[in-house]
């Protein structure tokens, strides 16, 4: 099953974020986009602080709501 975008400008921030977080990580991406040269472990570093901020992003909003 694919994940489907819920909001249309959330894949552009997902994007945004990848490059702030590899930047502030030192993670140089492609600029071509072809990720296939890269390592697994830095990869997936990018991911784990995606989902780590995306995470506090929506905690953030349910504390502000109760």
């Amino acid at each position: 099953m694919r994940t489907r975008v819920l909001h249309p400008d959330a894949k552009l921030a997902i994007e945004r974020m990848k490059f702030e977080i590899a930047q502030e990580l030192g993670i140089q991406l492609p600029p071509d986009g072809y990720y296939g040269h890269m390592t697994s472990r830095d990869i997936g570093t990018i991911g784990g602080y995606i989902t780590k901020r995306l995470v506090e992003i929506g905690q953030q909003q349910i504390s502000n709501r109760y």
